[in-house]
């Protein structure tokens, strides 16, 4: 099935809608990869001695929080696995929060930065929640 853009371009209609329901157009995507790249501008400044520990877990869990979602939307054909990655991308969103509790109470970072950036995996997980109570707004067919 084709269809006609401006009537100017003729694409098919699979290749539209793919390109309207790109995970990264998805809110909790954006946040998340924005969160990732707050926490990896952060940990610069972490001692060398952390590298391998927890800038290295920081950055990861981070990083794994966006990276479950856009997993999570190529396995929307099938409920199951699109909320289960969802379900995951919300435990690296925990486990992020952990690490920074520890990179507050090691005093790499001070309280009104630990304040900042804490709110923001509160933004993710409510978005990430919102898209598993609500997959079929979400391109998914239970």
């Amino acid at each position: 099935m084709y269809l006609a853009i401006n009537n100017k371009k003729i694409i098919p209609l699979e290749t539209y809608i793919n390109t309207i329901m790109d995970f990264k157009n998805l809110s909790a995507y954006k946040k998340s990869f924005n969160l990732a790249m707050k926490f990896f501008e952060v940990t610069k400044r972490f001692p060398k001695e952390e590298t391998n520990t927890l800038t290295g877990q920081i950055r990861k869990t981070s990083r794994s929080v966006t990276a479950n979602i856009s997993e999570s939307y190529r396995k929307r054909k099938y409920s199951k696995h699109f909320i289960s990655k969802l379900i995951d991308s919300n435990a690296e969103n925990f486990e992020t929060q952990t690490w920074l509790e520890f990179s507050l109470a090691c005093k790499y970072i001070d309280q009104p930065t630990f304040k900042s950036l804490n709110s923001l995996p509160l933004e993710v997980r409510s978005l990430i929640n919102y898209t598993i109570d609500n997959p079929n707004k979400f391109g998914v067919n239970e």
